[in-house]
């Protein structure tokens, strides 16, 4: 897979090494399995879903094995997230092993609204000097060998050294339940890793890409499977395409929640009449969260371009000023272009009347989404 060369360190601060970038799960899924079973002192994963499925089962036996074997294993998943995933069975082969399973947020009858708030997040620590994070969660559907060309189309990142630890940090603070524990940012060379697991950090992204979107002089490429935007996104994206910088939006053609797309659908109008070209991803479900400001600025991670990102749910995205990486998210948004749909300020205004009904009745449930 692609790779993205760091700059030399700055100021002292030790590199963290190469990026290598993922857009195939069994690619992925054998990359962690690898360092999993090479590990050592401790393994540590935090996932939004954790299915009971052929890939699952995978990592639960290279898991268990290496707890057996003397390891700390500890697991985080999102109760919300693995629902409907065979969580039961999950947790009964990984405590078997010895591995340390955490549920985030199980719902009780005494903080139901707790239930709501999610972690959205994916990481794989191991030791400490290897991490993984991105948008892939650990099930069959981004699998080719399991589950076909269906597979879902996504974005995972692996690094080394610095960010590798600062991963390492955000996922004890996380574990602790320890707020003050978790940093806003992390920054080494020209990347910076973002968590809103503070109550400092719940607007900091949002405020980011919006001030990128703000000063962005040639073109905006944003890929996002849900994109339910926000007054003050939707403002900007369109000030950047009437000043003629390129701004493109790629979501999914097949969405897993339709409400999510309906509630999409109600903020095109807007958007294509101010110059903002939508595209349809057609091959399957597109699960990548990926953002390119003037081919130099990127961002990549957890978080959709919806108000459940942005406010509610715990993400992890790294904002990198790295143009290799850049470059690669870059030819990957092309690539995924090629096997798009445009969709026109006239074919939109076109479309059926019977639609328009469920766009409002999904832009009034964008909040819950």
């Amino acid at each position: 897979m692609p790779t993205a060369r760091l700059r030399k360190p700055r100021h002292g601060v030790p590199s963290a090494g190469r990026i290598r970038v993922f857009t195939e799960g069994d690619v992925l899924y054998a990359a962690m399995l690898a360092a999993i079973r090479a590990a050592r002192r401790s393994i540590k994963l935090e996932s939004y879903i954790f299915a009971d499925d052929e890939i699952g089962r995978r990592f639960i036996a290279a898991l268990g094995e290496r707890s057996r074997a003397g390891v700390q294993v500890r697991v985080h998943l999102d109760a919300a997230g693995s629902f409907f995933w065979g969580p039961r069975a999950v947790q009964k082969a990984l405590t078997a092993a010895g591995v340390e399973v955490h549920w985030f947020h199980r719902w009780s009858w005494h903080m139901p609204l707790r239930y709501n708030r999610r972690n959205h997040r994916k990481i794989l620590t191991v030791d400490g000097r290897t991490g993984f994070f991105g948008g892939f969660n650990i099930h069959r559907e981004n699998s080719r060998a399991v589950y076909g060309e269906e597979r879902w189309r996504d974005t995972h990142l692996q690094v080394g050294g610095t960010m590798a630890r600062d991963l390492d940090i955000l996922f004890d603070a996380l574990w602790l339940r320890h707020q003050r524990l978790s940093p806003v940012t992390s920054i080494s060379d020209d990347n910076e890793l973002i968590t809103n697991y503070s109550r400092r950090g719940r607007h900091f992204l949002h405020k980011l890409l919006t001030s990128k979107f703000a000063t962005a002089q040639r073109s905006i490429h944003l890929t996002t499977p849900y994109f339910v935007p926000d007054y003050r996104t939707r403002r900007s994206l369109m000030r950047a395409a009437r000043r003629g910088v390129d701004v493109r939006l790629l979501v999914p053609h097949k969405n897993n929640e339709r409400l999510a797309q309906w509630a999409a659908h109600a903020a095109y109008a807007n958007l294509l009449d101010a110059g903002v070209r939508i595209h349809e991803y057609l091959p399957r479900m597109l699960h990548a969260k990926t953002t390119v400001v003037d081919g130099g600025w990127s961002c990549v991670g957890t978080a959709n371009l919806d108000y459940r990102s942005f406010f509610l749910n715990y993400e992890l995205n790294l904002a990198s000023e790295d143009r290799g990486l850049a470059r690669t998210l870059e030819r990957h948004f092309r690539a995924d272009l090629v096997q798009s749909a445009a969709i026109g300020p006239r074919r939109w205004a076109q479309r059926s009347w019977l639609l328009r009904p469920l766009e409002l009745v999904g832009w009034a449930a964008r909040h819950w989404l």
